[in-house]
């Protein structure tokens, strides 16, 4: 029985804990690998089967089947086995060693093997470590302990630390996402003096090197057109230094070809990204397609950028609702409310615009058309233009909270409740 077919046989909830979506946060993608599973208990096998759906384990082959160690035996006896194979027993010690023994016959010498027990005892745990097996584990299982195992088993230790994907998308075009997007990158570069990468991945439409005045004469075309090639070296030399600590991969904004894409024609160049530099800002066009689906499904953090309007109150609930499910294991997207308070326009209160969503907006960001037209004219960021305007700190807010480096601040208190809380302070 395949994965797929077993997690819709037990009807398995896909969420996780708190707890455990803050430890998986730190576990790396796993490699090309195979796992095979064979469970005795539900409680052991539904967390397997999730964990095969998280976006670390996309290249990993993970399939799950019920019997235990005996199914195994049999199994194999005609049928190559995998990199990984992970029983659950509740057999007793003699039984166990027994099944083991049966196991180690059909068993590359290659594959290594992870036992989920029902006993917790140092002992046993000590003489199946003596005995060649990898790891095991006491019952009952999280994903954040399958996945760390996983990762302690074919992660390479001395590899360096990968850099935090976040995926910037409109809710419905024109709402701004790019341009936060692009000024988020800023005040993270400015603020933590670190490294930041940002993908402009509109190719035809791209405004990145607009807002940042730049004209490389590559960018990011040459890296997807190129992705055999695409490493370390190559992807630094299509690079546009904007500051400091922030360079771009500038979309081309050219009509001179057409820009169809495979599901998995940015997934090289993210990878490398993510290994140059500690912040990789994924500037998504507002389109659903493949590509689009799967870097949103595999980022690290997606943040949502809206208007206050009805039309994008339904496109920010279909992608919430979306991700959610492709990405049952993460926390959920992020929202900025852009463009609030457009004169004349009717709008959607930021309560009454998150209510139906079920998230609190990271940031509402009021719409001032002389802050953001400067700057976009100037090829400047909002920072550089007006350093002191409360557009710029909510700006900040997001950067903090995005990387990990701060929590939402409380919405500002009004009238005399907010003057009698200043006075406190004082």
């Amino acid at each position: 029985m395949s994965d797929a077919a077993f997690s819709e046989e037990l009807h398995i909830e896909p969420d996780e804990s708190p707890a455990d979506v803050a430890a998986l946060s730190e576990v790396r993608p796993v490699p090309r690998i195979s796992i095979q599973a064979f469970c005795e208990t539900e409680g052991v096998a539904a967390p397997i089967s999730r964990m095969a759906d998280d976006r670390r384990m996309a290249k990993a082959q993970t399939r799950v089947y019920m019997g235990g160690i005996p199914a195994a035996v049999e199994f194999y006896q005609g049928a190559p086995t995998p990199n990984l194979i992970v029983v659950e027993t509740t057999a007793s010690l003699e039984e166990l060693f027994r099944d083991l023994n049966n196991l180690a016959e059909v068993c590359d010498p290659s594959t290594k093997v992870v036992i989920v027990g029902h006993q917790n005892d140092v002992a046993l745990y000590r003489e199946l470590i003596r005995n060649g097996i990898s790891e095991y584990m006491v019952a009952p299982v999280s994903i954040a302990d399958l996945m760390n195992v996983v990762g302690t088993l074919f992660v390479d230790p001395e590899a360096e630390p990968l850099g935090k994907s976040i995926a910037f998308v409109g809710a419905k075009g024109g709402v701004g996402a790019s341009t936060i997007a692009h000024n988020v990158s800023w005040s993270i570069s400015t603020l933590f003096q670190s490294e930041v990468v940002i993908a402009d991945m509109d190719l035809p439409f791209g405004t990145a090197n607009i807002n940042f005045d730049q004209d490389p004469a590559q960018g990011i075309a040459e890296a997807v057109f190129s992705s055999d090639r695409i490493d370390e070296v190559y992807l630094d030399r299509l690079l546009a230094t904007c500051a400091e600590h922030l360079s771009l991969l500038a979309a081309p904004s050219m009509l001179d070809k057409v820009y169809d894409f495979d599901t998995e024609a940015f997934t090289q160049l993210i990878d490398v990204a993510q290994r140059t530099a500690p912040c990789v800002v994924l500037d998504v066009p507002h389109s659903w397609n493949g590509w689009t689906r799967m870097t949103l499904e595999r980022a690290d953090e997606v943040v949502i950028v809206a208007a206050p309007e009805l039309a994008n109150l339904r496109n920010a609930k279909n992608l919430i609702d979306t991700l959610k499910k492709l990405r049952p294991n993460d926390s959920e997207p992020r929202l900025v409310l852009n463009q609030v308070g457009t004169p004349k326009r009717p709008e959607i209160t930021p309560d009454d615009f998150a209510e139906p969503l079920g998230v609190e907006p990271l940031a509402v960001i009021p719409f001032d058309a002389q802050l953001f037209g400067t700057a976009a004219n100037n090829g400047r960021m909002l920072a550089e233009t007006d350093a002191g305007s409360p557009v710029v700190a909510s700006l900040s807010n997001i950067a903090h909270v995005v990387t990990g480096r701060g929590v939402v601040r409380e919405k500002p208190k009004s009238g005399l409740q907010g003057i009698l809380s200043k006075l406190k302070k004082k």
